[in-house]
């Protein structure tokens, strides 16, 4: 029988519980009933709704306890705070695996995705652990940590921020050994008076938890790699540079789409000549895998399993996956899903992206506002234009009120149509595709792009079939 995760008595002392009356174990940690697997310990965390409410739930589906802030019936450690109980907890999990090899992902563009291919990597050579989907808060960072095996090898953690302050403490909690900034561009700009360079300087704050000789994996293409490699080199850490100059330790020199999908990364890396396949058909994914390969030679991944790994990774949900929708007249169009999130920078990338593409039919771009871009909001929508233009995107589908200014900024042989809301613009985009199309969804996930991609995806007359 497999090790548990934690015992009863491991967790009263990581958080200063009182041990319970009868003993258990637990194999895992959840925060939500929704998710739980039996033999989880679910942890009652304060939000939009308490999760002590909850509590009796998750032991009903089979929690093996619960930690809990409030008198609770069953199998219950009672704190006094159980997020503090929970970063606790997650403190003593680094501790207690002294060997295991730890990096970081932060950036505003491809941080999950760069993430869960650097996972994959990890978990070919050896017994490997990381963060799940985006959990990359001051929540998803402890719990990833909290579920980190004893016997970890390496482990991959994602670290985001809306703010100042937020990647502080979080890199300090993980202590990782190599770090990568994956890149700064205008996101979450609302918060800082500067604009991009309170981003960067927010995104720099990843470094203080890198112990001195520490690996910074930055890129070099960006305009504030001088800054960051600065703010590396005052933490005594190494700087490791991707990018397309010779200065590089990953140079990227190729990437190409290939026939029907994925595509071809051809680079020098270590100074050596390599050329690897991927899934992926994003153009940022020329360097974003050479940056993921850094982060797998940092943490003693050999490049077999890295190459490996990046030619099975598959786009994710929201972040560049796309499926054969067939319509019920006959044919079909092809849906890209990257309906996750979106800032300046992603969202040229993506447009970028669609006008490689092997030319289809016609072209589309399905766009919801991008959300946190402060008071030149409107003029970083608008500039868009210039990305479409470049693209050779036939038309443009808006919806929200600051994609009214890229709408605004279009030539109207392509603007498609114009909407206050997304649900406005749904019936609007699904009459207008036809087969053959390619069609590119985006926006910030608060601006409900997502529900645009099932308003197109539903139009698919053979759901849950292979096409």
């Amino acid at each position: 029988m497999a090790e548990p995760l934690w015992t009863s008595d491991e967790i009263a002392a990581a958080t200063g519980a009182a041990a319970p009356v009868a003993a258990f174990a637990v194999t895992g940690v959840s925060i939500d009933t929704r998710t739980l697997e039996p033999g989880d310990l679910f942890v009652a965390l304060a939000g939009e709704r308490d999760g002590h409410e909850f509590a009796p739930a998750a032991l009903e589906r089979g929690a093996a306890g619960v930690l809990v802030s409030k008198p609770t019936a069953g199998s219950a450690l009672l704190v006094p705070d159980t997020l503090k109980a929970l970063e606790r907890l997650g403190d003593v999990a680094r501790r207690r695996a002294p060997q295991a090899r730890r990096g970081a992902v932060t950036g505003s563009v491809g941080k999950t995705s760069v993430t869960q291919a650097i996972r994959a990597g990890l978990g070919r050579a050896g017994r490997a652990h990381g963060s799940v989907k985006s959990y990359n808060n001051h929540i998803g960072v402890p719990l990833t940590l909290a579920r980190m095996p004893r016997e970890t090898a390496r482990a991959i953690f994602e670290i985001g921020m809306n703010h100042a302050g937020e990647i502080r403490p979080l890199t300090r909690m993980v202590q990782p050994h190599a770090v990568l900034v994956t890149t700064v561009a205008q996101a979450h700009m609302e918060a800082f008076a500067d604009g991009e360079a309170g981003v960067a300087r927010a995104k720099a704050e990843i470094f203080e938890g890198v112990s001195s000789g520490g690996q910074a994996i930055l890129n070099a293409d960006n305009r504030w790699f001088d800054y960051l490699a600065g703010q590396a080199r005052r933490r005594r850490l190494e700087v490791v540079p991707f990018g397309s100059s010779d200065a590089c330790a990953a140079k990227l020199t190729r990437f190409a789409l290939t026939p029907g999908a994925g595509a071809r990364v051809e680079a020098q890396f270590a100074g050596e000549a390599i050329a690897f396949p991927l899934r992926q058909t994003g153009a940022h994914w020329g360097l974003m895998s050479l940056a993921a390969l850094l982060m797998m030679r940092a943490l003693g991944v050999p490049l077999e399993d890295g190459l490996a790994a990046l030619a099975e990774f598959a786009p994710l949900e929201g972040r560049g996956a796309e499926r054969k929708i067939r319509l019920a007249g006959g044919g079909a169009f092809t849906l890209i899903d990257d309906a996750y999130n979106a800032n300046p920078a992603s969202t040229a990338a993506a447009l970028q992206t669609l006008g490689l593409r092997f030319p289809p039919r016609r072209r589309i771009a399905v766009l919801t506002d991008m959300l946190e871009l402060g008071p030149d909001s409107a003029k970083y929508h608008a500039g868009l234009a210039a990305d479409v233009e470049q693209a050779a995107v036939d038309l443009v589908f808006c919806a929200g009120p600051m994609m009214k200014s890229l709408w605004e900024a279009l030539p109207p042989t392509r603007q498609g149509a114009y909407a206050a809301s997304a649900a406005l613009l749904a019936p609007l985009v699904t009459q207008a595709v036809e087969p053959g199309d390619l069609v590119l969804v985006k926006g910030s996930k608060a601006s409900n792009a997502k529900a645009l991609h099932d308003a197109l995806a539903a139009l698919d007359s053979h759901p849950g079939e292979a096409a």
